[in-house]
């Protein structure tokens, strides 16, 4: 693999898990409908950690989710889930980071960046497949609740903290891969090094045909 791929694959990357953070703090995860409503004085909106309502004069307030306990279970694995997420694309940029082709530490060798990048991302893919969990998941029930006849809360839509949860996780999956696959591309080039190396380190041997009898000469009594 090139280095402007595999580079390309650490900004894919670093760009997912710097987009999962805006879509974690985003207060848009849910949206109040605007379906059933002919005057709309108040719209809501939600995300993991607060509800707000803005009226029509453009005042906001929030509400803060003081109890965690009191919260629906699929907020608090949600809430889980990007955490993890978060610390594990951390992880994963400084290791990537280290397994660069074109960022040097040490006398590391080649086939070693390889296993780093590969580290790096396979840790990036975790992280994708977390944010896309959470956002699915959170999106999943805010359908449920929408088509549902007997459901008698506030109805709300998609909000765009879930599309960018989503766009999130595909980059950090598609870097991942790309990142994976320096490691294939890296080790074949060290082998065939090492090959060469042993080959030409083994002392040279000269075979030479054994004397014909014709040549020796005979002696005659």
């Amino acid at each position: 693999m090139s280095m402007g791929v595999q580079l390309l694959g650490f900004l894919m990357c670093l760009g997912g898990w710097l987009l999962s953070f805006v879509s974690l703090v985003n207060d848009s995860w849910r949206t109040s409908t605007f379906a059933d409503q002919l005057i709309l004085s108040l719209w809501y909106y939600q995300n993991l950690w607060q509800s707000c309502a803005e009226s029509s004069t453009g005042i906001t307030n929030c509400k803060k989710f003081e109890s965690m306990l009191s919260l629906a279970g699929y907020i608090q694995a949600c809430r889980a889930l990007m955490i993890i997420a978060l610390i594990l694309g951390l992880l994963a940029v400084i290791l990537a980071v280290m397994g660069l082709k074109c960022t040097k530490l040490g006398s590391t060798s080649e086939e070693t960046k390889g296993k780093i990048s590969l580290t790096a991302g396979i840790m990036f893919i975790l992280s994708g497949v977390c944010v896309m969990v959470a956002v699915s998941w959170y999106a999943v029930r805010v359908v449920q609740e929408f088509y549902d006849p007997f459901y008698g809360g506030t109805k709300y839509e998609l909000g765009a903290g879930l599309y960018l949860g989503w766009a999130a996780a595909a980059l950090e999956i598609i870097g991942g891969a790309i990142l994976c696959t320096s490691f294939k591309s890296s080790r074949p080039a060290q082998t065939r090094s090492l090959n060469y190396n042993y080959i030409a380190s083994q002392p040279q041997k000269i075979y030479r045909s054994a004397p014909s009898e014709n040549n020796f000469s005979k002696a005659y009594v």
